[in-house]
Parts: structure tokens; sequence; C-alpha cells
């Protein structure tokens, strides 16, 4: 069931994916939005719970790229200065000034697989569709469990994945399969162009 629910979403064309991480002992944690064609055009935005926001814009190989005040005091850079940053900074996608794995930019692309165990559990609804859920444990995974939400209406799209883990807990959420993706480069006068500007490092 799993297997034909990830051969269901590595054939998509476009979806909307909804991700929430929360520390256990905190409280604190981030959320994340990606909508995307699964190529090389997507909008995302992660949001910290200490308010720092980073969003990103991909089309094609261009990047739009726009931190808020706290997420650049939060990455050590100048964040002092007065009044909410508008800006976007363009640059080519492979020079981006923010991109790393600890940035967390998006590449726009997203693979489905299986790993582990899983069981299957009682059936149940995401976000008012039908779906089974499906407990899958793994040797490599020692101190948690995932939990996929599979529809049972229709085509068998993975609705939902939950670990729960004892330092962390994460919840992601697809929706939007398939619908056109509207991803549109910001207004010229609110845009900073960086090609050709060394990365910041």
């Amino acid at each position: 069931m799993l297997d034909d629910a990830n051969d269901t979403m590595n054939a998509l064309k476009s979806v909307t994916v909804d991700g929430k991480t929360t520390t256990v002992a905190t409280g604190e944690g981030f959320s994340t939005r990606l909508t995307t064609d699964l190529k090389g055009t997507c909008s995302f935005s992660q949001t910290w719970t200490n308010s720092a926001r980073l969003e990103q814009i991909r089309i094609g190989d261009v990047d739009y790229v726009r931190p808020n005040r706290a997420y650049l005091k939060m990455a050590g850079k100048d964040g002092t200065a007065k009044g909410e940053q508008k800006r976007w900074v363009k640059s080519p996608a492979k020079q981006t000034a923010f991109e790393s794995e600890e940035s967390g930019l998006s590449h726009c692309t997203r693979e489905f697989g299986s790993f582990g165990k899983a069981t299957k559990g009682d059936p149940t609804e995401v976000d008012g569709r039908r779906a089974i859920p499906l407990v899958v444990t793994d040797k490599a995974v020692k101190e948690g469990a995932y939990t996929f939400y599979v529809a049972t209406e229709g085509k068998p799209y993975l609705l939902k994945v939950a670990y729960k883990g004892t330092d962390y807990r994460t919840t992601t959420t697809f929706s939007d399969f398939d619908k056109p993706v509207d991803v549109r480069a910001p207004a010229k006068g609110d845009v900073l162009d960086a090609s050709g500007i060394e990365p910041l490092t």
C-alpha cells in the first residue's frame, strides 16, 4: 500500500507540502511551506518560533531569497536596521548566497520512497479525507516511529507523514495534487540583483 502511494506521489506534476517540527524539550521549532512543480519552479518559506523567516522563489536557474531581520540576526548577520527587510536577493540558483544544507533552501524536487516495516492501523481521516495509517519502524530509527497516512478514496495519495521521537516531533502534510503552480518573480523594485557577487559563507 505504501509502495502504491509512493508511486502515485512520484508521478505528480505539482504538490504543496506543509511541514512542522517541534523540539520536545522546549516546544520551539519551525514550520515550512513548499509549493512546487517538482522540477525547477517553486515557492518556499520557513518560519521559526523566534519569528525568523526565510522566503524563496526559484524559477528555473534563478533564485529570489528574502530573509527578515530576525533571520539575519539568527544567522549572525546585521539585523539591527529599523523597519522590516522587504528586499529579495536575486542570483543564479547555483550561486545563491544562502545556498547550503544548513540554510534549508528548497531545490523544488522531492522523492518518495519506502523503508522499514509497515503496520496497518485503523481507518481515520486527514483534513476530511479518508485514510489508512501505516506505522513504519526501522532498525535505523531506534527512538521514534513514522506514521504514513494514505488516502483510501480516489488515488492513493500520501496525505500526511508524522514522526514521533523522544527529542522532536514532525508533521508533514501534502495537498493541491497536480494543481497549477502559480509562482512568479517579485516586482523588480523589490529585487536586489546579486549576480556575480561571491556567495556568503
